[in-house]
């Protein structure tokens, strides 16, 4: 329904019925002044925001929409590795091996990060799945799993555990398209809408001033500070911090225009299943999952026995590309788990994903902008990536640590796409790759 000043706040997902009202920060009315403002209230937004607020700074969070609008409230919640499309092995070919374990790392020290708040701040976010299972949706995919399964013990110390298709199916994760599965040992599941209204909670706490429904439309150096100019206000900050991520307005900086394609993924939430729809499609498991696509599939039995089903694949936002989006999803659904085609979708939305030309995520200063700082670009797995990310861009802002202390492989700026106009034929044109290649 429409919000204040006839902004659309509600996306009509589960997470927002799960957590019933949310809180309404105001909006900024004319002029104020921060040493820091922050664009964006999602995790890397509010993470920075808080890093911020216990240091003493004064810092504010402007939204266009509210906390939680965007990514941070739509995503599957997943609580996972991510933040790049690059696998392991990519990693240690573009930055080598000492980087990619730098990197890996980061990853865990992330899921941990997110565990920890949990923990210390005992938000009930209806937590489950011990580690994510990786499902082989050919047979093929299988010797690539232990390909990569001995690459991470040789080089990461880790192994994941390998599954055939019958020992899945004991383990209550059965399909017709599931030949073999990889467990990594990392990461859970959340709702990520009471994780984000949570640390918000925290923001406000600790003194931080977030303002909904103010989104910033223009930033202009100021002597020695910016300026940024907002509807019915604006707001003076020696710092800036970018953390709209795929819901970022990419000509608020001119530096953000053409670096990310317009990618969507969508959801749907079942009604609760019975035990024996459970038992007929041979899915009882609680651990969050995958598929191996390029255009994945992802998907999870929630608490309260419904199911989460999601995938990739959207471009145009226009009513007719978004109905045809959720057609092909729930085709996927139906065909993925046969025995529960009649079960009723009872919620369904979708969100932006942000990607980049270079695969990878970037936390550190805007070239040619002193004093303004980026922390974006998750590449659809966001909640640990953008929650420890949150609070180094705010070290890197506060000068607590350099750029070198970072993974290289979030250290360099997104490259702009050639002829940006072009990205939607660019995107169409590798999901259609894509998808004959996922065959």
């Amino acid at each position: 329904m429409p919000g204040k000043n006839g902004v659309p706040l509600d996306i009509g997902s589960y997470w927002e019925a799960s957590v019933g009202e949310i809180f309404e920060d105001p909006s900024l009315m004319g002029s104020a002044q921060f040493d820091v403002a922050v664009i964006g209230a999602g995790y890397a937004g509010l993470s920075a925001a808080l890093r911020l607020a216990e240091a003493g700074s004064s810092v504010c969070v402007l939204d266009a929409r509210r906390v939680g609008w965007g990514a941070s409230g739509r995503n599957g919640g997943f609580c996972c590795f991510g933040g790049t499309k690059l696998s392991e092995s990519d990693l240690m070919k573009r930055f080598g091996l000492a980087e990619a374990q730098k990197f890996v790392l980061y990853q865990i020290e992330a899921i941990e990060k997110v565990a920890k708040r949990l923990d210390a701040w005992k938000l009930d976010v209806d937590r489950h799945s011990k580690g994510e299972m990786m499902l082989a949706h050919r047979p093929s995919e299988l010797e690539a799993f232990q390909q990569e399964a001995a690459l991470l013990k040789k080089y990461f110390g880790y192994q994941p555990k390998l599954y055939s298709k019958a020992e899945l199916a004991e383990r209550g994760i059965a399909g017709p398209e599931f030949h073999g599965g990889l467990h990594v040992p990392f990461g859970f599941a959340l709702n990520p809408m009471k994780y984000v209204q949570g640390l918000a909670a925290k923001v406000r706490e600790k003194g931080g001033r977030i303002f909904s429904r103010s989104p910033v439309v223009a930033i202009e150096r100021d002597a020695n500070r910016w300026s940024l100019a907002l509807p019915d206000g604006s707001v003076i900050a020696r710092k800036v911090i970018l953390a709209g991520n795929g819901y970022a307005d990419e000509n608020v900086p001119d530096w953000l225009h053409g670096r990310t394609p317009p990618a969507m993924s969508s959801v749907v939430v079942t009604r609760p299943l019975t035990e024996s729809e459970l038992a007929a499609q041979g899915w009882t498991s609680d651990l969050m999952a995958a598929d191996t696509r390029t255009l994945l599939h992802y998907f999870r039995l929630l608490p309260d026995r419904r199911f989460l089903f999601g995938t990739r694949g959207g471009i145009f936002e226009t009513e007719q590309a978004l109905d045809a989006m959720q057609r092909r999803g729930r085709a996927d659904f139906d065909r993925m788990f046969p025995e529960w085609r009649h079960v009723e979708t009872e919620y369904s939305w979708y969100g932006h994903v942000c990607l980049t030309r270079n695969l990878t995520p970037y936390v550190g200063p805007v070239p040619d902008m002193e004093g303004v700082f980026a922390a974006m670009a998750w590449h659809g797995s966001g909640i640990a990536m953008a929650s420890l990310s949150g609070e180094k861009i705010a070290d890197l802002a506060l000068g607590k640590i350099k750029q070198a202390d970072l993974p290289a492989a979030m250290s360099r700026p997104f490259d702009r796409f050639p002829f940006p106009a072009l990205r939607q034929a660019y995107l169409q044109g590798a999901y259609l790759w894509y998808g004959f290649r996922d065959r």
